[in-house]
């Protein structure tokens, strides 16, 4: 892959809290259409890579590039606006709106109302079931129609790019499954995804390339199921 080939370049990444660095020279990058995959231990760096690429930590050094352009320090609702979205960890929903309205405001930034009505009915068949409960309050919801809900308003403004930080954290084993699915079923209907995910092996089953971070470094990276197949990574990071 060259660079005029990859949707978003992140280079040599070193960056963190106050004087503190987290990641050190980290790179990171994926294609159009990709699932990309991103596991490592807790303090790897997993999430901070995230944090920088989406604009709430400004590299110290190092280049971001999201479709050939510097992204670097701009701030997140700039980078929202270039077409890359976030979906944090933790099911951020609002949980005293309705799912309708919590999907309205992901596409807050989109004046068109073809395009927000277009948005919306691919999140419905994405997500049959936030059709069914668009007047409930998000916040009466188990935790995975919650993360349905936070996924479905990151897609609302059809963004080019979707990084998703621990989109199985904390759901039970059916709703894990059902997002799973669902992350299939987005880079099918033509979605490009970066996922943080502590379900390493699922997370490597699904993804069409993989980077293993221990440290804030990079230490493997290559084709999901050659990383999944990989006796180190196996040994060190999957328990086998």
């Amino acid at each position: 892959m060259t660079s005029e080939t990859l949707l978003l370049v992140a280079e040599h990444i070193t960056a963190g809290y106050g004087r503190i660095d987290i990641l050190h020279d980290v790179s990171l990058k994926i294609a159009p259409g990709e699932i990309v995959s991103v596991i490592g231990p807790n303090g790897a760096g997993k999430s901070t890579a995230f944090k920088t690429i989406v604009g709430f930590l400004t590299p110290r050094n190092g280049r971001v590039l999201f479709n050939g352009e510097s992204i670097g320090g701009l701030r997140p609702d700039r980078v929202l606006r270039r077409g890359l979205a976030y979906v944090p960890q933790g099911r951020m929903v609002f949980p005293q709106m309705t799912v309708l309205e919590n999907l309205e405001m992901g596409g807050y930034i989109e004046r068109d109302s073809a395009k927000l009505a277009e948005a919306l009915a691919r999140v419905y068949a994405l997500f049959p079931i936030l059709a069914e409960r668009r007047k409930q309050k998000a916040g009466t919801m188990s935790g995975g129609e919650q993360q349905m809900v936070a996924i479905g308003r990151a897609l609302m403004t059809s963004p080019r790019l979707i990084l998703l930080d621990e989109p199985s954290l904390g759901l039970s084993p059916k709703f894990v499954t059902t997002i799973f699915d669902t992350l299939v079923a987005m880079k099918e209907a033509g979605f490009t995804l970066m996922l943080v995910e502590q379900n390493a092996a699922r997370a490597l089953a699904i993804a069409d390339r993989g980077y293993v971070l221990e440290l804030g470094r990079n230490r493997f990276e290559g084709p999901g199921r050659a990383l999944l197949g990989d006796p180190e990574v196996k040994r060190l990071y999957l328990g086998g």
